[in-house]
C-alpha cells in the first residue's frame, strides 16, 4: 500500500535516534529524545490552501528537520510514518 498526501502535506519517515552519545555512553530507551530529523517519503501536489497558492519546496528523499510534536503518526504495512504540512518543516538538511 502506498500513501499519497493531498494538498500541502508530506509523508515522512523518522531517522533513528542515536543509541550512544559521542563519548560512548549507551542510552536507555527512556533517555532517548524523539528524533527531529526525517526523510521525506511522499509529497503532495501543493495548490490552493486557505486561499493562498502553495508550491512545494521539498521533494522525495530530502532530509528535513521538523518540530518535535508536529504531524499525525500513522502505521502502514508495519512501518511508522508521520503526515504533516509543509509549513511544519523547519529546514532541509544538506
Amino acid at each position: 500500500m502506498t500513501i499519497k498526501p493531498l494538498a500541502d502535506r508530506v509523508v515522512i519517515k523518522m531517522v533513528e535516534a542515536e543509541e550512544t552519545t559521542k563519548s560512548g555512553i549507551i542510552l536507555a530507551g527512556s533517555a532517548k529524545e524523539k528524533p527531529q530529523v526525517a526523510e521525506i517519503v511522499a509529497v503532495g501536489p501543493g495548490g490552493v490552501v486557505d486561499g493562498k497558492e502553495v508550491t512545494m519546496e521539498v521533494k522525495v528523499g530530502d532530509k528535513v528537520l521538523i518540530s518535535k510534536y508536529s504531524g499525525t503518526e500513522v502505521k502502514v504495512d508495519g512501518q511508522e510514518y508521520t503526515i504533516l504540512r509543509q509549513s511544519d518543516i523547519l529546514a532541509v538538511v544538506e
